[in-house]
């Protein structure tokens, strides 16, 4: 289990990705500086709730399951680029925030 600094590094970055943009687990770590995608993962599972969770995907540009479907919901509503118009996988190349 993380300790409470890392769960706050974790859920600062997600508070700074603006609407329309995302980053992957792997970049969220990344820019923490400790832990992998996995990490991430699992602080955004359990305390992710009172952040913008669904800017958060995986690499390949997918929500996360659990929630995939209200994911893409929130992302198309704050224009987030898809690689196809009526598909549900994040186009990484024009959406990734640069941090």
């Amino acid at each position: 289990m993380p300790d409470d600094d890392y769960v706050e590094a974790v859920l600062s970055v997600v508070e700074r990705i603006p609407p329309g943009k995302v980053l992957s687990y792997g970049d969220i770590a990344e820019l923490v500086g400790v832990g992998g995608p996995r990490q991430v993962g699992w602080v955004m599972s359990h305390y992710g709730g009172a952040v913008p969770w669904w800017r958060v995907v995986r690499a390949d540009g997918q929500p996360a399951g659990c929630h995939a479907g209200e994911a893409v919901r929130r992302l198309r509503s704050e224009g987030t680029p898809f690689r196809e118009p009526s598909g549900d996988r994040v186009d990484m190349r024009r959406a990734r925030w640069e941090a």
